[in-house]
């Protein structure tokens, strides 16, 4: 769906808008929590009242502080906080405060990695800013918009990409990214649901060996990564389409619509001169110190990419495994608690991945709340290494572990679930299956050796999946071979 004429490509660049898991607001006291009744987590101040003053939320800036440096970005001493001026209805002051040509950061990038090559992209500012309220658009027949202000002052870091990412594929993987290095830092929660991260996308097409930039069209109202990937393959596709047509792209605004798919005009884009910028009035110059910057340097936690290459230097796990582990960071601490008391950590690994991620989409909830401790899945773990259990049985006892939250021990000796490995008691159960399939044995010894599977099958049901697998292969081909 991202086909273009010959000799024009696609230039993306990207808006991103993260939300700060500050306690209080960028400018005031009110509390910075989703989901509370409309409207009651405000004040004179993010309602923008005569006489209201905003004051700088200390730990906001030092969350942004952390993201730029976590992104190689450079963190200027001296910034300054702007008024944007536009008259929404969410936007009760009719101005944001933000920042414009002096940012708290600038530079940096973010390592984004296909499945054929890896790429660069880089940033050209991250800035702080309160966000606006929120439109409840009509519904159920309500003839009226009803407005939420609860968001009014939340603290935001906007984060600009250069215009350098080449694909819809590009672009997805950049969020990916960029959604799991603020997660990892414990500054943002990254819910795209909860709007608690956004992204406005700006796309133009340019002759592949030119430099100059096409028209650029921004596409808005994207709710989650796969829709940011679809709107831009489409938009591409238009765009392509009325260049092949001989007509001009006309710079807008489009909204994605997820419903038909298809990108829809808004309006005619804005420039920075519309929104008459003018430095703050109320808000002095925002000065970092070097000691600030070097001690939230120090405080940067071990960042995905690092992480991943020491998962799979540490425990011996490939780096596809690491990769999958690596995407959660709640996840990635779950399987280093788990991998620190077994031996095999590529089966816990495994484990992770198939077994316990299969539960977590099952019932659409994080590992914070999974009901099993990662204690409990290694003791679970540590018994099929000792081949007290199969494999089979484990998976048996793990879905009654996530039900009742029995530990593994319980229910293996409970059941009666160890797995039978004595060679004598084994050699018996077979001399017994292969005696009752007497004319399969005969057919297997006429050159119908498929059918050792199903001597393998009749030896494992009448145990109840507890024997050993790789003892009884030897046993029975001992047997069917030698007479």
């Amino acid at each position: 769906m991202n086909r273009v004429v010959a000799n024009i490509v696609p230039v993306i660049g990207l808006e991103v808008h993260v939300q700060l898991l500050t306690e209080s607001k960028l400018f005031c006291g009110c509390r910075n929590e989703y989901g509370a009744p409309p409207n009651s987590r405000t004040c004179p101040v993010c309602l923008g009242h005569p006489g209201a003053l905003p004051i700088v939320n200390r730990r906001a800036v030092e969350f942004a502080v952390k993201m730029i440096l976590a992104v190689g970005g450079r963190v200027n001493h001296h910034s300054l906080f702007a008024r944007k001026n536009y008259f929404y209805p969410d936007l009760p002051k009719g101005y944001q405060i933000t920042q414009y040509d002096r940012p708290l950061g600038t530079g940096g990038s973010v390592r984004i990695d296909l499945p054929e090559y890896f790429t660069e992209v880089t940033l050209r500012r991250i800035h702080v800013e309160e966000d606006a309220g929120k439109s409840l658009h009509p519904e159920s027949g309500e003839t009226y918009t009803r407005l939420d202000f609860n968001r009014c002052g939340v603290p935001l870091i906007e984060i600009v990409t250069e215009p350098e990412i080449a694909s819809p594929q590009e672009a997805h993987a950049f969020l990916k990214k960029l959604r799991r290095i603020v997660q990892y830092l414990g500054i943002g929660s990254g819910d795209m649901e909860k709007g608690a991260l956004r992204c406005d996308a700006n796309i133009s097409m340019r002759p592949k060996t030119g430099s100059d930039l096409g028209v650029r069209t921004e596409l808005k109202n994207m709710n989650s990564i796969h829709a940011i990937e679809k709107a831009l393959a489409y938009e591409i596709e238009r765009q392509t389409g009325i260049l092949r047509q001989g007509n001009e792209i006309i710079q807008e605004t489009r909204l994605w619509n997820e419903t038909t798919k298809q990108t829809e005009s808004m309006r005619g884009k804005e420039e920075s001169g519309d929104y008459r910028y003018f430095p703050e009035p109320d808000l002095p110059p925002l000065i970092i110190a070097l000691e600030l910057i070097e001690s939230i340097g120090r405080q940067i936690p071990e960042l995905p990419d690092r992480r991943r290459e020491r998962l799979a230097q540490d425990y011996g796990i490939p780096d596809y495994d690491a990769t999958v582990l690596t995407e959660s960071k709640p996840i990635a601490d779950y399987f280093e608690q788990v991998a620190a008391t077994v031996t095999n950590r590529r089966l816990a690994s495994n484990w992770i991945m198939v077994e316990v991620m299969r539960v977590l989409n099952e019932k659409n909830i994080g590992i914070e709340e999974f009901s099993l401790a990662p204690e409990a899945l290694a003791e679970l773990i540590t018994f099929i290494e000792s081949n007290a259990i199969s494999g089979s049985i484990a998976k048996e006892i793990f879905n009654e572990m996530v039900d009742t939250g029995r530990p593994a021990a319980v229910i293996v000796e409970e059941k009666n679930l160890r797995q039978i490995s004595d060679e004598n008691k084994l050699t018996e159960i077979i001399d017994a299956v292969l005696m009752q399939e007497a004319q399969q044995v005969e057919l297997y010894r006429g050159g119908r050796t498929r059918l050792f599977d199903y001597f393998i099958g009749q030896v494992m049901k009448t145990t109840g999946g507890r024997a050993d697998p790789e003892l009884v292969r030897r046993i029975l081909k001992e047997k069917l071979h030698g007479g």
